[in-house]
């Protein structure tokens, strides 16, 4: 299978942008269930442990686990995309609650991305990707700035061009934020990652905001 999973999560609400809500296959996690009806999107399949939201009453097929397991409720999502054979993972609704669970998501991503998957994640303000090794092509949004980080220990020979701050041959580690708050100098930058898995985020200016 070749085509495009979307999650959506239980994090803080928000409208999944148009783009992202194509998918053949739609999985919402625990309280993710409460934030696809508020969007008018019918999920394929419920699943989660239901700690943040009432078990529902539908004719959706359900997955109930218990609250005491190793995976996250949106892990356990990524799990089935990837089973299903999907290569293209969206997760919504990812950010704005608690710092643990978004830092999961992201390392959900990272995972995702390992196994060869692409996946982009959305929040209110705040858009990311986890990319593997090669060359990745990021169109401009004005009023947003541009962050890299390494979701792996190390992420080799990173190139960004297309971009205020540029770089090449670049070492980023899991710490240090040295790639932390860039914008456009043209219409897309261009990243390649020689080894490793990059976090790539888009985050939106506040008013007044400049980098």
């Amino acid at each position: 299978m070749s085509g495009r999973c979307l999650i959506i999560a239980g994090g803080a609400y928000c409208e999944i942008p148009e783009e992202m809500r194509e998918a053949e296959y739609v999985i919402a996690c625990d309280r993710g269930y409460l934030w696809a009806e508020r969007m008018g999107i019918v999920p394929d399949l419920i699943l989660g442990d239901f700690d943040s939201a009432p078990v529902p009453v539908t004719p959706v097929p359900l997955e109930r686990f218990p609250s005491e397991k190793d995976d996250t409720d949106t892990m356990l999502a990524a799990r089935r995309a990837a089973e299903k054979g999907y290569r293209e993972v969206n997760i919504g609704c990812c950010f704005g609650g608690r710092l643990d669970h978004t830092l999961a998501n992201l390392q959900t991503a990272g995972w995702l991305a390992e196994r060869g998957i692409r996946v982009c994640l959305s929040g209110e303000d705040t858009l990311a990707r986890a990319v593997p090794e090669g060359t990745w092509r990021i169109p401009r949004r004005e009023g947003w700035s541009l962050s890299l980080f390494a979701l792996t220990d190390r992420c080799s020979d990173v190139t960004i061009r297309g971009t205020k701050y540029e770089g090449a041959h670049l070492t980023l580690t899991g710490t240090y934020p040295l790639g932390v708050s860039n914008s456009w100098r043209e219409d897309a930058a261009e990243i390649t990652v020689g080894q490793g898995i990059l976090l790539i985020i888009q985050s939106r200016l506040k008013e007044g905001e400049h980098i």
